[in-house]
């Protein structure tokens, strides 16, 4: 019974070590500034760690069922620009960008719910995130009816 128990912590550390391994060698996809791009998002809370400007880019495959609802297909992918917020005469306007976040549907992620979550610098360099306590968890809270997908279709209209 202890070797069981052993060799299933063992499991579960390795399945959370190769989740985080993998998000660290994950790049940025090329071209993803050319994808549809929604509008301006802004988040004033302070305490959110999204705080500031952002845009979502969603790439071909995922854009119908993003449109429309449903599961999204292996190989979905959304990126996520964050900026800091200047102020310009009063407006919100996008300053220094300061984060980028990957989310791909993956099936191989079973810690994340089948998405690879990744987050990089503003040099496109992995920024260390972690892709369950900084991700899923929240991903899971605010979209478990969407496919993890937090972001909606109306926010690009």
């Amino acid at each position: 019974m202890k070797k069981i128990a052993t060799l299933l912590t063992v499991f579960a550390v390795t399945a959370i070590a190769a989740t985080a391994l993998a998000a660290g060698k994950v790049p940025l996809p090329k071209g993803y500034a050319k994808w549809e791009k929604s509008k301006q998002q802004i988040i004033t809370d302070k305490n959110s760690l999204f705080y500031g400007i952002h845009y979502t880019y969603v790439d071909k495959k995922a854009m119908p069922v993003f449109k429309a609802g449903g599961k999204y297909p292996e190989g979905s992918q959304f990126v996520i620009e964050y900026f800091a917020i200047k102020d310009v005469g009063g407006k919100p306007t996008a300053g220094k960008k300061n984060m980028v976040v990957l989310m791909r549907k993956d099936k191989t992620q079973k810690e994340t719910g089948g998405w690879l979550f990744a987050g990089f610098n503003p040099d496109g360099k992995p920024s260390g995130v972690d892709p369950v306590k900084n991700c899923y968890e929240c991903h899971l809270k605010m979209a478990k009816d969407t496919d993890l997908v937090i972001s909606k279709y109306a926010e690009f209209k």
